[in-house]
């Protein structure tokens, strides 16, 4: 219900604002005046974009693209510096869900020992969340002056990102008790006496798959493991997604190997600002605005790429 609703406020807003710019329009027709053409001009340009951001929400019609997402991030090869830069990622897609109204919660840390974070696991909840977030999927590579290089030299990072559905449970995917190593032990981050005190942290190994989750940022053993659980379903559910992309790709006798993890995005720094999508080409040289958030276009130009491809392999 909640998603019909927010389809249906959406195209009400857009009815309204097509009616605004009809009335605008009539007003014109009568006058000459600068100001109401150049409010006019303005209407249309915001109604254009907001008119292709709902065309573009119509490619979002995977199984699970209404869905929350879970983000992993981890620290690549660069030691202190792709941990700094696996920060500054976590920073990007934080600012990024602020400014869609989405709600990030962090559900696992690890720090590093100079600076910046090993590995960060965090929820972002929100509509059509995991159907955008999706395609943030793989490595991404940083080029810049290393502010922990004493000699001020260029510095290669790398950081991958996994993205999956938040998932409670899988009606497809049976978990057996005894197919779970469950461990406790005590959550490293901030959270005072209780942190400190207690073995509320846990890490689930699903043995079968070898698959590991953890979780150590709710209060409880019991929280934590409920949220664990939920991230293991979204991984054995990841898992058996890709199996079947695979199998897709061999029976249409596709030689490129489909991998979640190939590099697909580079951020320069220096000796000259851009940021460039290996998948799409699409570029721009606005770093600044990019590691403040502004990642939505190369999120679009993703999104109508695999939709030219979907329609071309249908």
């Amino acid at each position: 219900m909640k998603t019909c609703e927010y389809k249906i406020e959406k195209v009400k807003n857009l009815e309204k604002k097509i009616e605004d710019a009809s009335a605008l329009i009539e007003l014109l027709s009568d006058t000459d005046d600068q100001a109401l053409f150049d409010e006019l001009n303005s209407t249309l340009l915001e109604l254009e974009k907001e008119v292709e951001e709902a065309r573009l929400e119509t490619l979002l019609s995977g199984k699970y693209d209404s869905f929350n997402a879970i983000l992993t991030l981890h620290a690549g090869a660069g030691g202190t510096e792709a941990m700094d830069w696996t920060n500054m990622l976590f920073r990007m897609y934080s600012m990024y869900a602020e400014k869609h109204n989405y709600k990030v919660k962090v559900l696992d840390v690890l720090d590093g020992e100079e600076a910046g974070i090993k590995s960060i696991t965090f929820l972002v909840s929100g509509e059509n969340a995991y159907g955008y977030l999706k395609a943030e999927k793989g490595v991404h590579r940083l080029v810049r002056i290393s502010p922990f290089d004493a000699n001020a030299r260029r510095h290669t990072s790398f950081a991958s990102l996994e993205v999956m559905p938040e998932i409670d449970e899988a009606p497809d995917i049976v978990i057996r008790p005894e197919d779970l190593k469950i461990d406790t032990y005590r959550s490293s981050g901030a959270g005072g006496q209780h942190v400190n005190k207690t073995e509320s942290a846990i890490r689930i190994t699903h043995i079968p798959t070898g698959i590991i989750v953890s979780c150590q940022t709710e209060r409880s053993q019991v929280q934590n493991r409920e949220t664990a659980m939920k991230m293991l379903y979204s991984k054995l559910v990841e898992k058996q997604e890709l199996e079947e992309q695979e199998k897709l790709a061999s029976i249409r006798g596709d030689v490129k190997k489909i991998e979640w993890g190939s590099q697909i995005r580079s951020y320069v720094f220096c000796p000259y600002t851009m940021v460039k999508d290996h998948r799409t080409n699409y570029e721009t040289s606005d770093i600044q605005a990019v590691m403040n958030g502004d990642i939505q276009d190369f999120i679009n130009e993703y999104l109508k790429r695999t939709s030219v491809k979907g329609e071309e392999n249908g």
